[in-house]
Order: structure tokens, then C-alpha cells, then sequence
């Protein structure tokens, strides 16, 4: 008896951990070994005739990869967040798709907390400065930064990541408000924080962090007219999406002093070209998209992501699936 085909699956991208060496137990896999992402033409021509897919977002799942891979049953993106898949065309398909939630809510609070604190007392810049050979003598004006004791922060989304960064700040004595959708009456009491309307999140935040995903409505949900109606001297903090933010008029309010600082860990684009004027200003911190990059968080996110795809290939409902009335 001839023994039974194996599924076949790309993956965009080498992944840290076992989760890997696990898949290629029991399915026909090919990996892409490159540190880039696979060009366009090569996805669409790796897609044709698998029947699964594990992708990073910077992997686009869209109607004409959805068209050129007819055997395709699932599609396992490795992050939280997916808009990078089209959904929509994926189940009108049948095929299934999964994400990778939950796991990476502390280790990118973490990071949030890590350049909130960063900014606010120019560690970067301190660093920048030994090295240069510029520190001569200890002095009561050298890089004065901001204090955090005290200072109110302003969280926008109040979901898993933004209520832990809630608790961080609640640690170091700052007074929190945050803008929802959802009110959440027991982590106010928990940790004293005030839900408030968009106007007074900007105008009373000494500090802006941004915890929503990317969707229609959250698309330069801080642009022009909000930038300027933050705090002057009011500092940013982005570990959502780059397109949260409106980019061209954050580098204005940089540029002319309204605002404080920012540090990003996600840009539009993503990598940021190098005539960026964000990489020209002081008063930016810059990272590359690293939030969730510890090596715990990796590993299981990258397990997440193959035991959605198993499951799919299974034909059962992946543990975290993006598409759940698939298998209703």
C-alpha cells in the first residue's frame, strides 16, 4: 500500500524553536531561508499547489494568491494581528485562518514600557553621547529628560497589551487614562484609570501610548488635527501599526516642537527608507518592529502558528482561528 500523501506547506520565513522541525514531521515543507521576505512572484508561485500557508505580515494573502493557490485549506499567520489577509476572500474559499493572540501581551508591554522610559529619559541619546567622547564632566543640565512619577499616560485601546501596559504604569505611580470602545469598570477599580473622550486623552497625556489594531477606523487615527491637539511637549508611543499614525504629520509636530518625542517600533513603511526625515530628528527613538522579539515569545508564537495550520489541515477548527464560522 502506498503511503499517504503528505500535505504540502510553504513558510515565509525560517522560525525560531522546534515548531518547525515538528511541522516538517508531518507534512512536505519548504521554508523560505532568505532574511527578506520572498518576493511577490515567488509567494504566488510557492502558493500554487500547497495546501498551507505560514506567513508573517509582511506576507500578502490577497484574491490573486487566494486564485493562484486552488488547493489551498489554511493560511496561519505568525503575529496577532492580520491585515495582511484578505478574510473575507478566505472564507468565502473555506480556507481557514489562524493567528497568534494572547502570548505576546507582557513581552510587548514590556517594550511599550521599555521605550516609554527610554524617551522619557533620552537613553539613546545618553548612550550616543558617551560614545562620542562628548561626556567631560558630570553636569546639573546634561540631558535633562522627563519624569515619569506623577505623569499622566494616555493609553489608546485598552485591550490584553494596553491593560498591561496599564499595570506598568500603575507600578511606577502614573496616573492613566485611556480612550475604548469598551469601558472596563474592574481594572478601573483595580488600577485607578479613567476612561475619557478623545479630546481629553490628548489634551491631559504627558505621554501617548497606541494599542489598536489596524483596521478602517483606526487608519491615521492620530493625524494632523490631533497631533496638534495633544499636551505641548507630549511624547508618543507606537508598538501598534505604523499606519495608526499619520506619519508626515508627526515628523511636522516633531520637527516644530509641539510634541516632546516619539518612539516607534512600527513606521509606514516598514523598514523606513533612509532619507526618512524621522531618522534625522533628535528626539526620536527608532526600533524595528521588535516588540514581541524575545526568545520565549518567538519560539511559542511560531508553535501557535503550527498547531493553527495542523489543526486546519486536520480539518478542525484551529486553536485560534481568525475565521471561526468556517466550522460551525
Amino acid at each position: 500500500m502506498a503511503p499517504p500523501v503528505r500535505p504540502r506547506v510553504f513558510v515565509t520565513r525560517k522560525l525560531p524553536g522546534e515548531a518547525l522541525g515538528r511541522l516538517g514531521r508531518q507534512v512536505e515543507l519548504r521554508v523560505w531561508e532568505d532574511e527578506l521576505p520572498p518576493p511577490r512572484e515567488v509567494l504566488l508561485e510557492e502558493a500554487r499547489g500547497v495546501d498551507g500557508l505560514i506567513t508573517l505580515l509582511t506576507d500578502r494573502v490577497d484574491e490573486p494568491l487566494l486564485a493562484a493557490a486552488p488547493s489551498l485549506r489554511a493560511v496561519s499567520n505568525v503575529a496577532v494581528g492580520y491585515d495582511n489577509i484578505d478574510v473575507g476572500a478566505c472564507s468565502a474559499r473555506g480556507i481557514a485562518v489562524g493567528n497568534t493572540p494572547g502570548v505576546l501581551t507582557e513581552t510587548t508591554a514590556d517594550f511599550a514600557f521599555a521605550l516609554l522610559m527610554g524617551l522619557a529619559r533620552r537613553v539613546v541619546e545618553a548612550d550616543a553621547y558617551v560614545r562620542a567622547g562628548r561626556w567631560r564632566t558630570w553636569s546639573p543640565t546634561l540631558l535633562l529628560g522627563a519624569e515619569l512619577h506623577g505623569a499622566t499616560l494616555g493609553l489608546v485601546g485598552l485591550g490584553k497589551i494596553g491593560a498591561a501596559m496599564a499595570r506598568r504604569a500603575h507600578g511606577f505611580g502614573m496616573r492613566v487614562l485611556y480612550f475604548s470602545r469598551h469601558a472596563r469598570p474592574a481594572l478601573e477599580a483595580e488600577l485607578g484609570l479613567r476612561r475619557v473622550d478623545k479630546a481629553t486623552l490628548l489634551a491631559e497625556s504627558d505621554f501617548l501610548s497606541l494599542h489598536v489594531p489596524l483596521t478602517p477606523e483606526t487608519r491615521h487615527w492620530l493625524g494632523r488635527a490631533e497631533l496638534a491637539a495633544m499636551k505641548p511637549g507630549a511624547m508618543l508611543v507606537n508598538t501598534a501599526r505604523g499606519t495608526v499614525v499619520d506619519q508626515d504629520a508627526l515628523v511636522e509636530a516633531l520637527s516644530r516642537g509641539h510634541l516632546g518625542g516619539a518612539a516607534l517600533d512600527v513606521t509606514e513603511p516598514e523598514p523606513l527608507p533612509m532619507d526618512s526625515p524621522l531618522l534625522k530628528l533628535p528626539n526620536v527613538l527608532l526600533a524595528p518592529h521588535i516588540a514581541s522579539a524575545s526568545h520565549v515569545t518567538r519560539g511559542r508564537m511560531a508553535s501557535m502558528a503550527v498547531d493553527n495550520l495542523l489543526a486546519a489541515l486536520e480539518g478542525r477548527r484551529p486553536p485560534h482561528c481568525v475565521n471561526p464560522e468556517l466550522f460551525k
